[in-house]
């Protein structure tokens, strides 16, 4: 978890692979779903041009349905889910469905000016049309608003560790790995 550009996928992608599980990214999905102009894609889009999330129900069915493929029967990093405080009933639920539980959450934190210039530093390399100056910081105050609240959700039951995700991919998932030691331990 963490607010947009703190680095989510990026690293969600390489600790999935040093953990051998598959990465999660509803981002992802909504992307792909985008580019193929499907009916899904068509309406994710509105929301996310516009820097909002896409509603719970889409999501909800998206994940349930990426959850129930083989691949992660044995473990699994969501990248982007759960995003509001009714998706973690649902991922609950989602998981009980499935014998799973998490084993932690991991929160990237950042300043939000060093996240606008990265993303818009990546908006002008990928020629993302949902990462305008407005946009990104209208992105990072719905999830302060809607959000960063399941923080507080996931301390609470002791799965949460904020890890800083300013600096090298390297450092970063180093920083990460260690963090998620220390709460097994």
């Amino acid at each position: 978890m963490g607010p947009p550009g703190a680095g989510k996928g990026t690293q969600a992608k390489v600790l999935a692979d040093r953990l051998g599980i598959p990465a999660v990214s509803t981002g992802d999905i909504f992307r792909a779903n985008v580019k193929d102009e499907t009916p899904l894609g068509l309406e994710a889009k509105r929301y996310m041009d516009a820097g909002n999330y896409v509603p719970d129900e889409v999501t909800n069915a998206m994940v349930r349905d990426r959850l129930s493929e083989a691949d992660a029967g044995e473990g699994f990093l969501l990248d982007g889910y759960p995003r509001t405080l009714p998706q973690v009933g649902t991922l609950d639920a989602i998981l009980a469905e499935h014998g799973h539980s998490l084993d932690a959450v991991v929160a990237l934190v950042a300043d939000t000016d060093v996240l606008v210039d990265r993303m818009l530093r990546r908006a002008k390399v990928d020629g993302r049309t949902d990462d305008s100056e407005e946009v990104i910081r209208h992105r990072q105050v719905v999830y302060a608003a809607e959000t960063k609240p399941l923080l507080r959700v996931y301390a609470q039951r002791n799965q949460l560790v904020e890890v800083d995700g300013v600096g090298e991919v390297e450092e970063v998932s180093e920083r990460v790995l260690t963090a998620l030691k220390t709460l097994e331990g």
